[in-house]
């Protein structure tokens, strides 16, 4: 679907704000101007929660991919996810990232400029090509390393 600037947001951009507020700032820490929601309640269970976490996190994406958000906006809102996912699942620490870095609200954000100002267009196709480029170098080295480390545990008998 080509970019386009909208004027006004589509209804179901306020289907998609009250949802990622749910998940990220409905609730507000008494005495405080902590917010959090779902997501850090949820996130509470060990594994479990992030995992449910992730999956709603993946369901806004296709969301708003859906309304024709740009490859390289799917790609930013995955990192996001991600980096929400890989930090949230580390016990307590994960749990303080979870209360400031709420990656429902950033894709939501991302969504928004994309429509209101045209930022962040363009095709992943590039970024796609990294990732696997690295991922690709990174299971050589584990491989290479495995390697080196047999041998050297079988040098050592």
């Amino acid at each position: 679907m080509e970019n386009q600037l909208l004027e006004t947001p589509p209804v179901e951009f306020k289907y998609l704000d009250s949802l990622t507020d749910l998940m990220d700032s409905r609730f507000r820490i008494p005495g405080t101007s902590i917010r959090f929601g779902l997501d850090f309640l949820v996130g509470l269970i060990p594994f479990a929660g992030d995992a449910v976490t992730f999956g709603f996190s993946g369901l806004l994406v296709i969301a708003m991919a859906r309304h024709g958000a740009s490859g390289m906006v799917v790609v930013k809102m995955l990192g996001n996810i991600l980096l929400d996912t890989l930090v949230g699942s580390i016990p307590v620490l994960g749990d303080i990232f979870d209360l400031s870095f709420k990656a429902n609200r950033r894709n939501y954000r991302l969504l928004q400029e994309h429509y209101q100002s045209g930022k962040h267009s363009g095709s992943a196709i590039p970024v796609i090509f990294a990732l696997i480029f690295v991922l690709l170098l990174m299971a050589f080295l584990i491989i290479f390393i495995a390697v080196k480390m047999g041998v050297w545990m079988l040098e050592q008998f």
